[in-house]
């Protein structure tokens, strides 16, 4: 079996959970391939890097890779505007990194809308999986219209948890956050939503191009 080494580079720490969605969603381009996939934590570097160009290229350094995803949430904004400021942020620094394959990541307002596609995971997430309690989870068709995906998903995780008073002051949502895509088992039902088919098509596209050709079992 062939296998893949990604790396990604996001806006902030929250958005990590998209290694998550890569994980399932590799599989999906690529079948029979082990999927490794990294988040590019430049937090703790002594000089931390300002511009995209830069945070990318110490990105293709630092956690070498056979496909860079690269994340910028659209913020409700025309989302072509963010693909191409990667673009540009990307061969800025090509004379100086050796070229690498990489895939955009465009969420139409933020990471936490893609993560409000699973009532389980949400509660398993809250520390509370057989919880009762009512979540009005949006329909997917409504996602990329919330105005703050990432309150929602703190509020319904507060309900989920079934903490009130004092044991709820302690609950961190910002941090449950981060497990509801790691209890997410299945990521399909995101194909409605035009941000995800591109990142799906052009991980197809990119994987077509660049990785090799799976040989198959041997005879």
């Amino acid at each position: 079996m062939r296998s893949v080494d990604c790396s990604l580079l996001t806006d902030g720490a929250s958005d990590e959970a998209l290694v998550h969605v890569l994980r399932w969603l590799l599989p999906q381009c690529v079948p029979n391939t082990a999927v490794n996939c990294a988040w590019a934590d430049l937090r703790l570097l002594r000089s931390a890097p300002r511009t995209l160009s830069e945070r990318i290229l110490r990105a293709a350094e630092l956690y070498p890779c056979d496909i860079l995803f690269i994340h910028r949430d659209a913020e409700g904004q025309n989302p072509e505007r963010r693909y191409d400021e990667i673009r540009s942020a990307v061969a800025s620094v090509e004379t100086r990194a050796t070229r690498l394959p990489l895939v955009c990541i465009v969420p139409v307002r933020m990471t936490e809308a893609w993560l409000l596609s699973d009532a389980t995971a949400i509660r398993r997430a809250a520390g509370n999986p057989n919880g009762t309690m009512k979540l009005d989870i949006p329909t997917i068709s409504r996602l990329e219209q919330l105005s703050d995906p990432k309150a929602l998903l703190h509020e319904l995780l507060e309900i989920a948890s079934g903490l009130h008073g004092r044991h709820l002051k302690g609950f961190l949502p910002a941090t449950k956050a981060r497990l509801v895509a790691a209890y997410t088992r299945d990521f399909s039902c995101l194909r409605s939503l035009p941000a995800f088919r591109r990142l799906e098509d052009d991980t197809k596209q990119t994987t077509a191009r660049f990785l090799p050709t799976d040989p198959g079992p041997k005879a």
